[in-house]
């Protein structure tokens, strides 16, 4: 399960939303957190958050995550990644990398499918 920001919002923070969360779906779920900071990272790990997701951020910012994180937790990055970057931040010692170009730049085709009698 992805904890987002507003989850994070409502609930009042990075460890009550997975505090919430692990109570609903039992110890051995998989939660991921999306932060913005290093702050929540270091909730998050604590909170025992199996992967964070670092959010728009500047790929030194993520190295440093990444080594603050210390193996704790499956690092992921988004937001701000493109084909041209792309190799920054694997660079950096994440472990995944979302690349939403990849799918949002992406052509449409124009086909038909036609069955035949």
């Amino acid at each position: 399960m992805l904890i987002k920001d507003n989850h994070i919002a409502a609930a009042g923070g990075v460890s009550a939303a997975v505090t919430a969360l692990r109570q609903e779906l039992g110890a051995a779920a998989g939660i991921e957190v999306e932060v913005e900071t290093t702050a929540e990272l270091e909730e998050a790990i604590a909170a025992g958050a199996a992967t964070v997701l670092l959010d728009n951020m500047a790929p030194e910012t993520v190295r440093q995550c990444v080594e603050l994180a210390g193996g704790k937790a499956v690092i992921e990055v988004s937001g701000g990644i493109g084909l041209g970057n792309v190799r920054q931040y694997a660079q950096a010692g994440v472990d995944v990398i979302s690349v939403g170009a990849l799918t949002r730049s992406a052509e449409g085709v124009d086909f038909s499918l036609e069955m035949a009698d």
